[in-house]
This record gives structure tokens, sequence and C-alpha cells, in this order.
């Protein structure tokens, strides 16, 4: 039997652009380009052209149904199927999918997180369909890749802004462009890369904790006697049960027309990582979606469970999300490509300040944009980069940048060849700088690393961030430049004036240490290490309006994205609070109070023998004391939750969430541990990590 290549299944379930070019008729293809390039309104009857091909292909496919696939502020998709049939006399049907069908949809919006933007009575909302996203099949239906709104035109997902933010960017990245004499240009694109890290465990151990069905990370676990200390999984060999999950899973992403390229295991036991070719922003966001939601469907298929949570395990690494940001002009060129002579690259010295400028003025907005309970456990954990937001750019353009600043000429540098000392072995050329995995925002070579993202979130928030800060950069360059009766003049005293002015942002050392706590409180940096910290800085003036003036947000969009974060964290926290008294008084204590009786019955035995056991009772004393410690615990956590229960401000019920569940949360998992550790497995109610870690063989 012939082998399956996977050239002859990449892109089976895309309605492609070539999937068109071949059903479409050839004016038809054609206007449907021009209106994608030319940003136009999609015209009614060539939306029932186009309508009638995405049937029939998707029929063909085997679908019966069709969903507008939208991103609400919920994190995760959504969708509501319709099938493609139509009643006809006689009792018999067709199936019919129409132009207006495919370009709008009306979910109810008022079921939906809208930060007070619909009350529970206004429920009317629209999609509205991105035809720069292609449709896609999955289990049998339609995808149809949308934006969504509210009946008034206020963005109520995650789209809407990106495709918004991306827009600002293209048009003040073009401004520049023009100014170096570029008319081949006619558009910029931000494009990204996200690497995604995940854990696996076997699913039996999933369904036996509760925590992880309810929260996604485990709420309390002792630390197992081995855990990453070797340093042996981090590339290790791939499990046998994982290397057949990872080549099912890849099957699946490539016949959705995502390049998922690299696999491998990651620090932690059970945890791994993958790694797409970079796309568009847009499209890498709707393909990191449609992987999150593909990992956990087919480890489910393979007897696992993906964990995506940031911290589903303390004591071990976390995950989170590379997010690989660079910009490029729709002829292929990469703005954020250095060249071979870097210093006298000056279109790309002038984008490389405008995104050190971007990240130094608005470091509160994108630590906010990664800002989340999870994440909270995450950053600042010598295990991802701190809550201070920073910008590497390595040896060679750090010389560069300090000898515009002084004035002084700079030679650049050749790559070298590495000679590794074995004659057998090849020399490589070296690059030349080295990577700094401690640092939240890496130049890379040719773009930037966003480290800070959470793995369980979507990379529109950070993106939507980033487009628009920059594109404010470069809307002020432009505007100097543009009034400049000398060019290079100019542009050299603006380059040079913006590295003085935020060269503090710049930090090529030890992210992790406290020595660089201490520093950048003394440069002047933001330390936000917690969501409800990060959260208030949507209320700064400078921050909300520059969504404003780049038109991604309006002033009421913003208040709504705020209250929705707000209410996302403290539910978030509230809803571990409940699952942790669940399982604490229900089992944990019940588990105590059994060892405890099983120490007293024996020392009460060996004493009616006339018997000493010093070690059972400082045992039992020892229980008894943590088990009182937990009753405690307990008491406490009710009553601060019952205490919450009256507060109706989002802000305020965050911060006590913050300051009061998450104590106490904290004082009933250390006595859980503690118990964990002294009472029999044959006792304790729930998986322990070693036996969750260890699942997967």
């Amino acid at each position: 039997m012939k082998k399956e290549r996977v050239q002859d299944y990449f892109g089976s379930k895309v309605f492609n652009d070539q999937v068109m070019k071949e059903r479409l008729p050839r004016d038809v293809y054609k206007a449907l380009h021009k209106t994608i390039d030319e940003g136009m309104h999609l015209q009614m009857d060539l939306a029932n052209e186009l309508a009638g091909a995405m049937k029939n292909w998707a029929v063909e496919q085997g679908a019966t149904h069709f969903t507008h696939w939208f991103q609400p502020m919920t994190g995760v998709t959504a969708e509501k199927h319709d099938s493609f049939i139509s009643p006809q006399p006689g009792g018999g049907v067709i199936m019919e999918f129409s132009g207006k069908e495919l370009v709008k949809g009306e979910p109810d919006a008022s079921s939906f997180p809208s930060g007070g933007l619909r009350a529970t009575f206004e429920a009317r909302g629209y999609t509205d369909w991105d035809p720069t996203s292609y449709a896609f099949i999955k289990d049998n239906t339609l995808c149809i890749p949308t934006a969504f709104c509210s009946y008034s035109g206020e963005a109520l997902d995650k789209k809407t802004p990106l495709l918004r933010s991306m827009q600002a960017l293209d048009r003040q990245a073009m401004r520049v462009l023009k100014l170096f004499g570029n008319t081949d240009a006619k558009r910029v694109i931000t494009t990204v890369g996200p690497e995604q890290e995940y854990f696996l465990i076997d699913l039996e151990m999933y369904k036996k904790r509760p925590d992880l069905i309810y929260t996604g990370r485990t709420l309390f676990g002792s630390r197992p006697p081995k855990g990453q200390e070797l340093e042996d999984h981090y590339f290790g060999q791939i499990k046998p049960r994982v290397k057949k999950f990872m080549a099912d899973l890849d099957k699946e992403l490539w016949k959705l027309g995502i390049y998922v390229k690299t696999e491998h295991n990651e620090v932690a036991p059970a945890q791994h990582e993958l790694a797409p070719v970079y796309s568009t922003t847009n499209i890498a966001t709707d393909h990191n979606q449609l992987t999150m939601e593909l990992l956990k469907t087919v480890a489910n298929r393979h007897g696992m469970a993906c964990l995506l949570h940031e911290k589903p395990f303390a004591g071990v690494n976390g995950s989170g999300k590379h997010n690989n940001w660079s910009l490029s002009t729709d002829t292929g060129v990469n703005l954020l490509e250095p060249g071979e002579t870097p210093s006298q690259n000056a279109q790309f010295l002038l984008f490389l300040v405008a995104v050190i400028k971007a990240v130094d003025e608005y470091q509160g907005l994108l630590r906010m944009s990664v800002a989340s309970a999870g994440n909270d456990h995450r950053l600042g954990a010598n295990e991802a980069p701190p809550a201070i937001m920073s910008v590497f750019v390595g040896e060679e353009l750090e010389k560069v940048l300090q000898s515009i600043e002084e004035g002084t000429d700079y030679h650049d540098e050749k790559k070298r060849l590495m000679s590794i000392g074995a004659t057998v072995l090849p020399h490589i050329p070296a690059d030349k700088t080295d990577r700094n995995r401690t640092s939240p925002f890496a130049f890379t070579g040719n773009k930037f690393e966003f480290r800070s993202v959470g793995s369980e979130d979507s990379i529109a928030g950070c993106n939507i961030v980033l487009n628009t800060i920059v594109a404010q950069a470069l809307s002020e360059y432009a505007d100097i430049l543009e009034q400049a009766s000398d060019f290079d003049q100019a542009l050299s005293t603006l380059v040079r004036e913006e590295i003085i002015r935020h060269k503090r942002i710049l930090f090529n050392g030890n992210g992790y240490s406290e020595e660089w706590v201490k520093e950048a409180e003394e440069r002047g940096l933001l330390n936000l290490r917690t969501t409800p910290e990060a959260l208030a800085q949507f209320s700064e003036k400078k921050n909300r309006e520059v969504f404003i003036r780049n038109g991604v947000y309006t002033e009421t969009e913003i208040s709504a994205r705020q209250e929705i974060l707000y209410e996302n964290y403290y539910k978030t926290i509230s809803i571990e609070a409940q699952a942790l008294l669940v399982m604490t008084r229900r089992n944990i204590f019940g588990a105590a109070v059994s060892y405890e009786k099983l120490l007293s019955e024996m020392l009460q035995a060996k004493q009616a023998l006339g018997l000493e056991d010093r070690a059972a009772a400082g045992r039992l004393k020892l229980v008894s004391a943590l088990t009182e410690e937990l009753s405690e615990g307990i008491a406490a956590l009710d009553q601060a939750m019952a205490e919450e229960e009256g507060l109706a401000d989002a802000r305020k019920a965050a911060w006590y969430q913050l300051e009061k569940i998450v104590p106490g949360m904290n004082r009933i998992r250390g006595a859980v541990d503690e118990l964990e550790r002294l009472i029999p497995l044959d006792l304790w109610p729930y998986p322990t990590y070693g036996q969750i870690l260890y699942s997967v063989r």
C-alpha cells in the first residue's frame, strides 16, 4: 500500500487560495482578492458566488453544518452550528448556503462577557466574516472565522481589535517606509510564530483530581522525590505513547493548514512544546486557538489529558507561550532584519528604536497584556521572565546603539566560525549574539520574542498591545521626519535622541536575579507582580489614549475590557477556592482523621502491652496539629468567602481575592501538603505528584 504523504493531505480541510482558484470563476476569484488586498467591503453578489463554492466543497468533504467561529472574551472559541439543509416540497431537502449566511451571523451577545456593554435583555450581537482567514472543516462542520460585535457596534471579541491594531501598524509603518523611498511595498504586516508549552498526563489520573477538572491546576500536592533536578527531560527521548500522540496531532494540524514544525520534551516531567512556522498575526492567532483545542482533543483520543494551565504543578516549571513577533512588507522584506552591517542599516535602526521606545513608554500595558491568575504563578519564578518589562538586544546591537549614543564609529563584526575542538566536526558559523532566556522581550536575530505570555492565553491580547504601541512610536517618528528639511540629519538626530531617552529599558543581564529587581526600580521601571496591579494600567490616561488615537479601542471598549479582565481574575480565584474547600472537607480531612485514629489505636494497643512507641506518638502529635491547622484554615477561608459575596465592584473583588482568598488557600495548601507527606498512600484520597507526573510511559 502506498504510504500517505504530508503533501497530499496538508491543508485538505481548508478552503484556501488554491481551492478558491480551482472552484471560483476567474472574475470572482480576482474580485475577491481585490476586496481582501484593498480592505474593501464584500459585495453580496460576490458573497453568494463564494458561499456556493464553499458549500459544495464542504459537502464533498462530508460537512453537514456550518458555524461562525469566533473568539469572545472567554479565552476560548465559540461556535453555533446550523445545518445546510433547506426543506423542499414532498418532504425532501437540498443543501443551501447563501452569501448572507456566510457574511453575517447573529449569536446571543448577552451571554458572553461584555464588561457592561450588553445587559441580559440586550441580546442581539453580530458575527462578521473575516475573509483574511480561511474557512476550514472541523468535525464535519464548515467553520468560518468571524469577528464578533454588539448590536451597537462595540467589539466583543479578540479578533476585531487585533485586526484594527494590524491596520494601525500598517498605516504608520507605510508612512515611514515612504520616507525611505520605498515605493514597492503596499502593506506592512505583522507576523507571529507562537511556541506552545503543555503537560500530558494519564487521563485516569486526571479524572481522579477534581482540582484539575475544575481549575486546570493542582491546588495541593507535595513534591515527588524526583522532579526536574537532573535536567534529563529537556530534549530527552520522547516516550512512545507521547510520540504517537504527537504524530496524530501533527496530522490533524497539517490537515488544517497549520505549519507546526518543531516538537520536543520540555524541562519539567510530562512537559512538552510545539512550535509552528510564523504566519500573519491574525492567522497565527486563529491557528493557535485551534492548536490548543486539538491538543486536548487528540490527547483524550490517546488516553491522556493535556494541561494548558500556566502552573499545573508546584515545584516544577510552568508553561508559557513565546510570541515571536516581527514586521514584514508585502514584498517579503523583514523590517527587523539587521543585515550584515546593522550599524549602517538606518531603516532597521529606526524600526528597532521604535520597538524599544514602545516597550519603554508602555511597559505597563505590555505587562497587562499577559496578566492572569494562572500567569501570576509563573512570572518571576526563576522559570519565566520577571514581571518587569525589559528589552534584550544582544551584545552586538548594544555596542551599535552605544556608539550611536556616543557619536563614535562602529565597525560591524563579521560572522566567525566556531571550532569545537574535535577535528572531525565541521566549523559552524556562530551567531553574533547569545540568547537570553531570562528576558521578557528579547531580540533574536530578525524578530522579538515576547516570553511572558501564558500558555493558556490567546496571543491576540499581547499582539493587540504590541502592534498598537509600535504604531504609536512610528506615528511620532513619521510626524517628525515628514517635516524635516534634511531627512538624513533629522533621522540621525532622532535615532540618537531616542536611544538616550529609552536606554533604561535595555537589559542584557540575568532577569532572574534580585540585583536586577533593585536596579530596575532605580531605573524607574515598573514591577507589577500581580494581575490586579497590572490591570490598573488600563486606567492610566496615556494608556487609554494610545488605543483611542490608533483606532484600536473606543473609550467604552477599554472600560469593558478592564471590567472583563477583573471579573475573570476574581472568578478564577473563587472557583479555585471553592474546589479546594470541597476536596479538603470531603476527603482530605477525613483521611487525616482516619490516620489519627489508626495511630491512636496502635498506640493504645502497645500501651496495653506495656510498650512505648515514641515515633508513633510523635507522628500522632504532628498529624493532629496539622489536622487542626487544616480545620482552622477551612473555617477561615469559608468566612473570607462569605464576606466577599457582598462586593459588586469587579476591581474591589479582584483585590479582595488577592489579599484575602489567595493567602487563605495557601494556608490550607501548606497543611495539606504536609499531611500528604505523612499519610499512607492507601489512605490518601487523590493521586500524588509522583503518580501524576510519571503516569505516561
